[in-house]
């Protein structure tokens, strides 16, 4: 794990990849490189559409020494586990054991319109793969016949690096399952309330039942330290405007009494940042994932001073 820069209690990283647009891979790779000099305690990628993050991490993990890379997320139905085991760890040993992989199962209009897949059972359907995955993780040989995941086999490698995994969970089944079976949860377009009476506390408990270290909630959120808050919004309101359409995340918003996904947003002069910082800690985050959301390099520059100086 990195040396960490902090807010309070909560640690401080940057989400890149093409959240907010396409991103060229040396640029990813770059990318990685900077939010380390910058004094960030992790760099996270996406899995949409665009250059896969294990690939870009694992180039990243010999531009880098310390920084944490991660991935948020790499979609369930489309990959069997025992293969992503083996995938993730590679990119552990190439990053010398910096590397959290971050798993969901997407969402329904994704999963059955873009890649043909049965979105059935998203809960059940993650159970199994966490049985998998953790299984061959841990350096077991699994035996698992489920209802949607099936696996007999071990991993065969000379590199023994831990990959916690975290999961995408935002409603409670989701993060009573992530709580027994993982490192944590990531989180979006979730707010500071939903956190402290939904996410941490559930979370929590599971991982207690389970025996299970405290867990980690890493909350993404899109970050933009400006004086002009209405164009900041008007820029946040275009730029994520598709995740107020999916289900999960709708009900994050409706939960946090937000109309749309730019509501999430934190934007405003460093003290507002700030305050919304000390409010995400106080909910109980352990981490924070910034979204860069205005390309504008001073743009850029001031959000990354705010995120750091704390």
């Amino acid at each position: 794990m990195s040396d960490h820069i902090t807010a309070g209690a909560l640690r401080i990283g940057v989400f890149a990849g093409d959240v907010t647009g396409p991103t060229a891979l040396d640029d990813l790779v770059r990318g990685a490189a900077e939010a380390e000099v910058d004094g960030f305690a992790g760099y996270w990628l996406p899995w949409i559409s665009g250059h896969d993050p294990l690939v870009a991490l694992a180039l990243a993990g010999a531009r880098t020494e310390r920084i944490e890379l991660g991935t948020a997320v790499v979609r369930t139905y489309t990959r069997h586990p025992a293969d992503l085991a083996g995938a993730a760890v590679s990119v552990g040993a190439a990053t010398s054991g910096r590397f959290t992989l971050g798993i969901g199962p997407s969402h329904k209009p994704v999963i059955e319109r873009t890649f043909g897949y049965r979105f059935d059972r998203p809960v059940r359907n993650t159970e199994e793969y966490l049985e998998i995955l953790g299984g061959l993780l841990d350096g077991s040989t699994v035996h698992v016949d489920g209802e949607q995941w099936t696996a007999h086999t071990r991993l065969l490698h000379p590199d023994p690096v831990p990959v916690p995994v975290v999961v995408a969970a935002l409603g409670p089944r989701m993060l009573e399952l992530a709580g027994r079976r993982a490192a944590g949860t990531f989180t979006w377009m979730t707010g500071p309330a939903t956190l402290a009476d939904l996410t941490v506390p559930t979370i929590t408990a599971a991982a207690g039942a389970a025996c299970r270290p405290t867990p980690r909630v890493i909350v993404g959120v899109p970050v933009l330290v400006t004086d002009d808050e209405a164009a900041g919004r008007a820029l946040a309101a275009r730029t994520f405007a598709v995740y107020g359409r999916m289900p999960s995340y709708r009900a994050m918003l409706d939960r946090e009494g937000w109309e749309r996904p730019e509501d999430a947003a934190i934007i405003g002069d460093e003290d507002a940042v700030r305050a919304a910082l000390d409010r995400i800690t106080a909910a109980g985050a352990t981490d924070l994932v910034a979204v860069e959301f205005d390309h504008d390099p001073a743009a850029r520059r001031r959000t990354r001073a705010a995120l750091t100086a704390r």
